[in-house]
């Protein structure tokens, strides 16, 4: 197997910069005051005029959030991935993450994990997927999350903040899992991951919470955006402790 070398690392952090821009998320203003760079600095790497040092490709990284694992190719990170797998027949180990993780990381690596949490096999095997296009079968499916005081307020539920919801990665499309009854998802926005029912309307992703108090929030799917990329996954499951 190809290692990636660091030109294609650059060229990696450029794209995901590009698409960030592009869609609103982050400007070349923005990006230049989080980093310490200046804006020329910024546009001519941007523009393949410059590259950067490690030193200050680290610093472009802090500043949005990311790591060097971010960067790499999914399917190179497998081997330091928190994989669920393990050697237990009946249990998998399902990784604890916070919630923009679990919204932005494609695979689940060893210091991306707060904890791991064994969940038996025979459960995780009854939970059918339902990809989006395109199909996420490089992410990590399983993570677990907690919910914070904001979605419980939302969601109307017993469950209290710090409750552990179970995300499964690959259900990703908007078509109800049980008959006439609406999805949770974990959705990505610009500040963070929520946790709401969605509805997709003409250019618009719709967060519905289940409270009827609870305000109801729209996303723009910008040109070259679908939802796919703000919905996480289906909420498969919840508890109030693990």
């Amino acid at each position: 197997m190809e290692l990636m070398s660091f030109t294609g690392l650059q060229e990696n952090l450029r794209r995901e910069l590009r698409k960030r821009i592009d869609g609103g998320e982050l400007t070349g203003i923005e990006l230049a005051r989080r980093s310490g760079f200046t804006q020329a600095h910024i546009s001519n790497f941007l523009n393949r005029k410059r590259g950067l040092k490690l030193s200050a490709l680290d610093r472009i990284l802090k500043a949005i959030g990311l790591t060097l694992y971010d960067l790499l190719n999914p399917h190179d990170l497998v081997r330091f991935a928190a994989a669920p797998a393990g050697t237990d027949d009946e249990y998998a180990e399902v990784p604890l993450v916070e919630s923009s993780v679990a919204a932005s990381r494609q695979v689940i690596v060893n210091e991306d994990v707060r904890e791991l949490y064994k969940i038996k096999r025979a459960i995780l095997s009854r939970i059918r997927p339902d990809l989006a296009v395109p199909p996420r079968r490089a992410w990590t499916r399983w993570v677990l999350i907690q919910l914070d005081s904001r979605d419980a307020a939302n969601l109307a539920s017993r469950l209290s903040p710090g409750a552990f919801l179970l995300v499964d990665r690959h259900y990703t499309s908007l078509r109800p899992y049980h008959k006439n009854e609406r999805n949770l998802y974990a959705v990505r926005k610009p500040e963070g991951c929520v946790v709401r029912s969605v509805e997709l309307g003409e250019n618009l992703l719709v967060l519905r919470p289940s409270n009827p108090a609870a305000p109801v929030e729209v996303l723009a799917i910008r040109e070259g955006q679908s939802y796919s990329d703000f919905v996480t996954g289906r909420i498969a499951g919840a508890a109030s402790e693990l």
